[in-house]
């Protein structure tokens, strides 16, 4: 099998849903692929909605909330796809993006991890690929700090660059991300200290680590239906009432701690 599509849901079955049906316009003609929803115990129903709509997907039911990087990892053990597809069940892709992504991976066995151009649902470029990060980042990003940092800020969302070429790049984001699963599983895939955030970050600095590009292909294009849960409230008042900025904290002290604070590779 050429590829597997892994789509983890939670508490998100009408985004999913759409995200499928974005798959089944795709052109993926003289591809043999499949599609795997873990659902990472949200219960929203999405299983009977997928029976019933999408019969030839397969659907694994986490007994838990594994996080984003452990719903995936479920997913991959069921996979049989030579290359896997890491979607976001809030992205629709385009109908050539897949092929595009695809062959693209294909054409260089360099390649370790590819990601497309994300649009917002406007059309509006989404900065998903990106430097990594330096320690402040995550706080200048969330603070009002930011004001007084918008160079760190626009070198770590590459605004030097156009994001109209197909180049190498630090990282991109795990919303949408194509990968040979024998390079996942030599990795070990995402690792789970990440429940949420920055466990993308940290699959594609290992990827580097270990030899292989990572790349940013404009050519394929994925619509990201993005809201920044973890940012709805104030600065100063989500570290103590917003649960996902609690996990963001959690996850950015993990990532400089596992990297030893290092900028770079």
């Amino acid at each position: 099998m050429d590829l597997s599509i892994i789509i983890v849901n939670y508490n998100s079955k009408a985004k999913a849903l759409n995200c499928l049906e974005s798959i089944g316009r795709a052109d993926l003609a003289g591809i043999d692929y499949e599609v795997i929803v873990v659902d990472n115990n949200s219960r929203d129903g999405i299983s009977e909605a997928i029976k019933s709509g999408f019969p030839k997907a397969k659907f694994i039911q986490s007994e838990r909330n594994r996080g984003m990087g452990g719903g995936n990892n479920l997913g991959v053990r069921g996979a049989a796809g030579e290359y896997l597809l890491i979607l976001n069940p809030d992205t629709m892709v385009k109908e050539d993006s897949i092929k595009t992504m695809l062959e693209a991976e294909r054409q260089d066995p360099q390649i370790g991890l590819l990601g497309p151009k994300l649009l917002y649902r406007n059309g509006r470029l989404q900065y998903s690929c990106l430097r990594f990060p330096k320690l402040l980042t995550p706080i200048y990003r969330r603070t009002f700090l930011g004001k007084f940092a918008e160079r760190h800020l626009d070198q770590f969302l590459m605004k030097d660059y156009d994001h109209e070429t197909r180049r190498q790049v630090d990282w991109v984001q795990g919303s949408c991300m194509l990968i040979k699963r024998s390079l996942f599983t030599d990795l070990a895939g995402f690792d789970e200290r990440f429940f949420m955030y920055f466990e993308d970050t940290d699959l594609c600095r290992r990827i580097r680590q270990a030899g292989f590009k990572v790349m940013y292909d404009p050519r394929a294009i994925v619509i990201h239906d993005h809201e920044r849960a973890s940012a709805s409230d104030s600065w100063y008042i989500a570290p103590f009432t917003n649960r996902l900025s609690q996990i963001h904290l959690a996850s950015w002290i993990k990532y400089f701690i596992k990297w030893k604070f290092r900028a770079n590779l």
